[in-house]
């Protein structure tokens, strides 16, 4: 990697660790091609990205940065999970280390809250930007189809009543 590489890839670091909603630094060690590969895609599907850089690079990127605690953690061979959304990334990244004991959750980072694996891990659990979105419509739409129920309901015996007395009329 020549020197204009190597200085494009931090300058893009820099953007990642400065402008995404969480990090994720794993161990990858002993994975496969076809392994990695997996976890690229599910994290893209996910929404976020999966970098591998070098441990250098990646502390350079990290200076001046909100996520610059997590400088620590580039220690081996290590990826990083990235995503807009505050959990995707973590989702996607603990739920293939359950799967795949060779990635290592090390830690991560959520603007400049500094995470250990235990805390990427409680991040994980909870429910996605979109979960959030439908529980919160459906909490908005239970009352206003409550009350239309609740007007409609007189109306609807009163017809039940109607047709109960037609019925009879008829049978006799």
């Amino acid at each position: 990697m020549d020197r204009a590489a190597k200085s494009e890839l931090v300058a893009t670091l820099h953007d990642v660790f400065n402008e995404t909603g969480v990090v994720v630094v794993a161990h990858y060690s002993g994975l496969t091609v076809a392994q990695m590969t997996d976890y690229r895609s599910r994290v893209k599907a996910a929404g976020g990205k999966v970098k591998v850089a070098k441990n250098r690079l990646a502390k350079l990127a990290l200076q001046d940065t909100p996520a610059s605690g997590i400088a620590d953690l580039f220690t081996g061979p290590t990826c990083i999970a990235y995503s807009q959304d505050p959990i995707a990334a973590a989702k996607v990244a603990v739920g293939y280390a359950k799967e795949n004991e060779k990635l290592v959750i090390l830690g991560g980072a959520m603007g400049e809250t500094v995470l250990d694996a235990n805390a990427v891990k409680a991040l994980a659990e909870l429910p996605s930007l979109d979960e959030l979105r439908a529980k919160l419509i459906g909490l908005l739409n239970a009352p206003a189809t409550k009350i239309a129920r609740t007007v409609k309901e007189p109306g609807a015996t009163l017809a039940r009543v109607i047709q109960a007395k037609a019925s009879a009329g008829e049978a006799a």
